[in-house]
């Protein structure tokens, strides 16, 4: 059954992701207000790891909003598209192999979590794929198409009928943030 909590949090997600496709910063206070509501659809359904997610994604959303909206020395924006390098590929895997296991291991004890290995993985990527979104590396929507796939299959499982719905579209949209995003890159290049 859908919440007017989940319908809120379904619709300023989807605005929000928009949003960052198109560059604009008011992603990131849609992202807070989103991540708020989807705490407690989280929570209620059990994903704890999903729902202590949002709440990191709420304050993560204050740092991105300040990354995109500082200014450099010359009044553009500090912050353009950009692709990470062998080394930052490295640090993506490295981080993203410690925090599956740290995460499922913490849901796993600490919680009554049904699916602590499979909510904590779509969690452990997603800090990795928020960091990147929040330094404009255009590989942040690679990781978003990884989570996002692993997602829709976990809210089925959930029973989170509109949310799997939400994130069967972020797949897409993942695809369409990449590619706007590539074509961003010659442009600002010259």
């Amino acid at each position: 059954m859908m919440s007017a909590t989940e319908i809120a949090g379904f619709v300023l997600a989807l605005v929000m992701v928009v949003c960052s496709i198109r560059e604009l910063h008011w992603s990131w206070p849609l992202a807070i207000i989103s991540s708020l509501l989807y705490f407690f659809v989280f929570k209620d359904s059990l994903l704890y790891g999903e729902a202590g997610l949002q709440l990191v994604f709420a304050a993560l959303a204050f740092w991105g909003w300040w990354q995109w909206l500082r200014k450099g020395d010359d009044a553009q924006p500090a912050l353009s598209i950009q692709r990470l390098s062998t080394r930052g590929w490295w640090l993506v895997v490295i981080a993203s192999a410690v925090l599956w296991p740290a995460l499922a291991l913490l849901l796993q004890h600490f919680t009554d979590s049904d699916v602590a290995w499979w909510d904590a993985l779509p969690t452990a990527l997603s800090l990795v794929g928020q960091a990147l979104l929040g330094r404009k590396y255009i590989e942040n929507w690679l990781i978003w198409l990884v989570v996002n796939t692993i997602s829709v299959a976990l809210f089925a499982y959930k029973g989170l009928w509109l949310t799997c719905v939400l994130y069967v579209l972020f797949t897409l949209m993942s695809v369409w943030g990449w590619r706007a995003w590539r074509h961003s890159l010659p442009k600002q290049a010259t």
